[in-house]
């Protein structure tokens, strides 16, 4: 949840512009939501940056056989759903996380991250190696794989090799 945030925030046309929305994760999407979702528009504005990024992206590359961090196999997007009460229940222990969000600290997606607390040094240093493909759309991540933590960090910490305006969307093909 935390990653998809961060990259959702980081698409937003005040950032990257990577998707066609401006500020939904920032103070104007609070303001804009929290009227009708008191407690719980935080939660809103997510849902509503994670569609428009998702589509996005498979509008850019959707490759077959493969997971990017907004197309993960059918079991792990039902456990996702499925914490969505969860985290609307704790909803206070999410107000700090969503705040950080709002405003970055710096234009640098993987020092955001990485001060965020969302990934390590040795994490850091790897996803660094990756490369957009030559079409520029893409960055693979070699290998087949199977979801991990350790997968779905590379797949969003991927992203920093997107430029403003210029998605590359990160993915690796599914292994049995």
């Amino acid at each position: 949840m935390k990653l998809r945030l961060l990259v959702a925030r980081f698409g937003e046309m005040d950032h990257f512009r990577w998707w066609n929305i401006r500020g939904i994760l920032g103070r104007l999407g609070e303001i804009a939501v929290k009227r009708g979702f008191p407690r719980t528009h935080a939660f809103a504005q997510a849902r509503v940056a994670f569609a428009v990024a998702a589509h996005r992206c498979r509008e850019v590359f959707d490759p077959p056989r493969s997971m990017t961090l907004w197309s993960l196999p059918a079991e792990v997007e039902d456990r996702f759903e499925s914490e969505w009460p969860r985290w609307i229940e704790h909803a206070d222990s999410w107000a700090p996380y969503f705040a950080a969000i709002q405003v970055p600290q710096s234009k640098d997606f993987l020092q955001e991250a990485s001060r965020l607390g969302l990934t390590d040094d040795a994490t850091l240093l790897e996803v660094q190696q990756l490369r957009r493909a030559s079409e520029n759309r893409a960055v693979p991540i070699s290998g087949e794989h199977r979801p991990s933590d350790r997968i779905l960090t590379r797949l969003a910490l991927g992203f920093f090799r997107g430029e403003p305006g210029e998605l590359a969307v990160p993915y690796t093909r599914l292994g049995g």
